[in-house]
């Protein structure tokens, strides 16, 4: 909505009450005030969807866009002028037909068969980022030795892109979803990656090769499309998506299976229990409940409420994957029970692209790792871990571990 918030409104996001738990306002919310109003950083309102089934219903309704560009967006960060330019190719910023379009471009690369032919390659990274820990000095950050080297190698194959250009994406990727840097930087943070890969993508065009982004250019030009913006908007979101909330979930889902031993015993006893341990953890953490926010285009009723054409929306998959109405105990960690409804990947047209990709790095890394380092164990006390309360994305900067 266009006007500045009243002060009484609860201030939107709100800080995690520990590494492992939700705001206790969330559960109140829920219960007494599922669709309510929120203060945001900027000082404007929108509203905060808190419940399970109301935020996938919300997900679903075409009276919602996602249009990043619109003026009453709700950001939850400053941004420039020039968003609209810079986001092109962005789809978790696209409406419906300009989504379709150019998420059909993509999907087969994420289809559940052509994932799974990637299972040899990914245990090969895991594997030798495990050997690498194993023969190296103790403790070690699994941060910089796991969780960002697996899904950052595996995408890069993916896509073709050097691994030896990492360490330049990475560094400027963590300034992009960073809330502490300041627009200007975050926009010239982007500048640069949009440059990087919109060069890369030339050299695809003359030379294309086995990979995603050969593919992608030969078939926009054999289309007859002329978006080259558009494409290396596209590339970006891959990229980044790729890696940045995976490794954030082998970090935290890390911690927390050391937090709980019985889990840990539980999935050494039965490893077929990895792929639910997964899908509990993506529960449990919800690491992309920032990034879920809409603008309603006109009037839409909900439970009792309604949402003006105009106002900001928050789908707040984190509060809605602690409902207990769907979810049993769902303030416990547990590797036993089916949380397939969840929506940590989001839900409807805008569901990660790159959920299957996640879901088996996951749970080869938490098969791997467990099963190789059984005696694995934090080096510091995770009260003294520094958790990511200053990005977009939550995870934690550095997990120093031994054995």
């Amino acid at each position: 909505m266009t006007e500045t918030a009243s002060a009484h409104l609860p201030t939107f996001p709100m800080p995690r009450s520990c590494p492992f738990d939700l705001s206790p306002q969330y559960a109140e919310l829920r219960s007494e005030r599922p669709i309510t109003q929120v203060q945001l950083a900027s000082g404007k309102a929108a509203w905060l969807i808190t419940r399970h089934q109301d935020v996938r219903r919300l997900f679903l309704d075409p009276n919602l866009s996602a249009n990043g560009a619109h003026p009453e967006f709700p950001a939850l960060a400053p941004r420039k002028q020039s968003f609209d330019e810079q986001s092109k190719g962005f789809l978790p910023w696209m409406d419906q037909p300009e989504h379709t379009t150019y998420r059909r471009m993509v999907i087969n690369e994420f289809t559940v068969r052509r994932i799974a032919r990637m299972r040899p390659r990914i245990q090969e990274i895991v594997d030798d980022c495990v050997s690498a820990m194993l023969a190296g000095p103790r403790p070690v950050d699994l941060v910089q030795a796991l969780s960002l080297p697996v899904p950052s190698l595996t995408i890069c194959d993916l896509l073709g892109v050097p691994y030896e250009d990492l360490d330049h994406i990475q560094r400027h990727a963590m300034i992009m979803v960073s809330r502490i840097h300041t627009a200007q930087e975050r926009a010239a943070a982007l500048r640069e990656l949009r440059t990087y890969l919109g060069e890369l993508l030339l050299i695809k065009g003359k030379q294309p090769q086995d990979d995603m982004l050969s593919r992608l250019v030969v078939k926009h030009r054999d289309e007859g499309r002329d978006d080259h913006g558009h494409l290396t908007g596209l590339a970006l979101l891959i990229l980044v998506g790729g890696y940045e909330s995976t490794a954030s979930t082998i970090s935290l889902g890390t911690v927390a299976l050391l937090e709980h031993p019985d889990q840990v015993a539980a999935l050494l006893a039965d490893p077929t229990l990895a792929p639910r341990a997964v899908e509990e953890l993506l529960r449990y953490f919800s690491v992309a409940d920032n990034v879920t926010s809409r603008i309603a285009t006109a009037d839409i009723e909900i439970g009792g409420v309604t949402i003006r054409a105009g106002e900001g929306v928050l789908l707040s998959n984190a509060a809605a994957n602690r409902d207990p109405s769907v979810f049993v105990h769902p303030e416990v960690l547990d590797i036993h029970q089916d949380t397939r409804t969840h929506v940590a990947f989001g839900y409807g047209i805008h569901q990660c692209l790159g959920q299957n990709l996640a879901r088996l790095e996951l749970e080869i890394v938490f098969r791997t790792l467990f099963g190789r380092i059984p005696g694995l164990r934090t080096a510091v006390p995770v009260t003294e871990l520094p958790f990511k309360n200053d990005a977009i994305m939550f995870g934690v900067h550095e997990v120093p571990v031994t054995w």
